[in-house]
């Protein structure tokens, strides 16, 4: 007969056909225990267990490790020789007990032909591997919560996880951590063993659960290949990843509003962010602080994933937002790198430094203006100014203030960016003004130094004086008519050369008198210099009478007609 009927009932005959040995019942001996036992065997539970089976001098009858499978049976029906039913109950997972099987409760006074002989007392040293019973439940632990759970995981939705799987025993069979990958798949469509799919029902991102399933929620009585027994509990630590369903669309949550919000982006707009990317479990896998430098994008125009995409319209400048992107939004089923696994949802927590439309032009607000204000700026005009630079997240950039004095520019000639000089038109002195530029009107896509590419930028301005400038071109202007002998008046010398020397006393002179006016500058004597170099045709160091005459004829005309 086989040996793994052995401990069943032998139809040769029960355990009452002999005579009593001198042990009245069975003699356990629970040499070892585990710490933990949650569960007894009872009567009606199915089991799974190894033994060896030997007589009292040690020869071995059987063994279940010799052909390589272990026994499963039912406890307390019948199925077992009495001794054996009566030795397992109480026993716990990963117990060991040695059992002393007296005849009557073995094989009797029959014995087992060939094999055991009649009377025989028989040795059992089991060790139990496994313990369910049909009325059984999926029992579920908690291993890890997270504090924040937005979301739990429903029937049709798409889980990554990790696990680790085991027996109940604790003989490890599988585990995705091996395979460096999480296991991926649909919940509640048939693609999973009927207790994992009930297991991972209700759990959130990062959540760790220990998931003990019974043979019949699991691989039942065929196991699987030769990792799982047929008839064996299962045990999985699962540690949920990330979890969508493929008709999310974006999530978002406000994290923090700016007080006012003046303008949204729209689709088309520029925008520069800051932003942490994280997988749904809190894994960072790219952030643009570690590369000091924000993300520059438009929006809505397919440059970024479309849930980027979506998730930035209607920001402020300033504002906070954490958007989640469903992997079909994000990098679907493939990826990106080593970083984003495929079907990953992705999470970024942006920050919106500034944003604008090519489009755009120079924002002005008036904060204050002196009243009885009759002159204003314009093109040509010198100008003083203090002023506070900075990018519309409030970033300091620059400050007038911080070395002491104004700044001075002529406008319309190309001394200060295009904004600034737009927005510096108009003016009275004393008004101040809030001017917002655009980065095209400003330092452009490639910024300058200090100012980051395409920076909105925002100037208090505060103008402090103006001086009347002089016709694009010139650099000197006559009040009324040129003295009619102008080279003999500037020829201080009567020489008949007019050096530099000479040149810049006759000039200065002229201003002194009030009998016209240099381009407005800070430093007049490089203004006077460079007349000086425009007049010298020859460029010998002297001004000779021709050389004044052509010169004269030349402006005198334009002069007139512009002013």
């Amino acid at each position: 007969m086989a040996w793994s009927s052995l401990l069943l009932l032998s139809l040769l005959g029960g355990p009452g056909l002999g005579e009593p040995g001198p042990l009245e019942d069975v003699v356990i001996d629970r040499y070892y225990i585990p710490k933990s036992c949650s569960r007894e065997v009872q009567m009606g539970d199915f089991i799974r267990y190894h033994y060896n089976g030997t007589f009292k001098d040690g020869q071995k009858f059987d063994s279940s490790y010799d052909r390589g499978a272990t026994v499963a049976g039912v406890v307390g029906v019948g199925r077992l020789i009495t001794g054996m039913d009566r030795g397992l109950q109480g026993m716990c997972v990963n117990e060991r007990r040695h059992l002393i099987v007296p005849p009557h409760l073995g094989y009797g006074s029959i014995g087992v032909a060939g094999m055991i002989p009649p009377d025989a007392t028989l040795y059992f040293d089991v060790i139990l591997l496994d313990i369910w019973n049909k009325e059984d439940k999926l029992q579920i632990s908690t291993l890890h919560k997270p504090e924040r759970c937005n979301r739990t995981v429903e029937n049709s939705d798409f889980v990554r996880y990790h696990y680790n799987g085991t027996l109940l025993d604790g003989t490890h069979f599988d585990s995705s951590y091996s395979k460096d990958s999480t296991y991926d798949t649909y919940v509640g469509t048939g693609w999973l063993i009927k207790g994992m799919d009930e297991g991972l029902l209700g759990m959130c991102a990062g959540e760790k659960r220990r998931i003990v399933i019974p043979p019949f929620l699991a691989y039942g009585e065929k196991g699987y290949g030769t990792v799982i027994p047929p008839q064996a509990s299962l045990v999985f630590d699962v540690l949920l990843v990330d979890l969508h369903n493929p008709k999310d669309g974006i999530s978002l949550e406000h994290l923090e509003l700016p007080a006012a919000c003046k303008r949204k982006a729209v689709t088309g707009d520029f925008v520069r962010y800051h932003y942490n990317g994280t997988l749904m479990d809190g894994t960072l896998f790219d952030s643009s602080y570690s590369r000091n430098h924000t993300y520059d994008t438009y929006i809505g125009k397919g440059y970024v994933i479309p849930g980027m995409d979506q998730g930035l319209q209607g920001v402020c400048v300033g504002e906070k937002r954490r958007i989640v992107v469903p992997p079909h939004l994000g990098y679907g089923e493939t990826g990106a790198g080593n970083k984003i696994p495929g079907s990953a949802v992705l999470v970024f927590d942006i920050h919106v430094i500034d944003f604008h439309n090519p489009l755009d032009a120079v924002e002005i607000e008036t904060l204050s203006r002196p009243e009885g204000c009759n002159a204003t700026t314009r093109d040509r005009d010198f100008v003083r100014y203090h002023y506070n630079c900075s990018l519309l997240d409030g970033t300091k950039l620059f400050s007038s203030h911080d070395y002491n004095h104004p700044q001075e520019a002529t406008l319309g000639t190309s001394k200060v960016i295009d904004g600034l000089n737009t927005g510096l038109l108009n003016m009275c002195v004393g008004e101040k003004r809030v001017i917002v530029i655009p980065p095209h009107l400003g330092h452009g896509e490639n910024g300058a130094r200090g100012v980051p590419g395409s920076a909105v930028l925002r100037f208090e301005v505060e103008l402090l004086s103006r001086e009347d400038g002089v016709p694009e071109g010139y650099l000197f202007i006559w009040h009324g008519d040129p003295p009619a002998n102008l080279y003999e008046d500037m020829d201080l010398n009567k020489d008949g050369e007019i050096p530099p020397e000479e040149f810049s006393a006759f000039i200065k002179a002229q201003l002194t008198e009030g009998k016209g006016r240099l381009m407005p500058s800070s430093d007049p004597d490089t203004v006077i210099a460079d007349m000086f170099q425009n007049q010298d045709r020859n460029q010998d160091g002297k001004i000779t009478a021709e050389e004044l005459k052509l010169k004269s004829d030349e402006d005198q005309e334009r002069i007139h007609e512009e002013l």
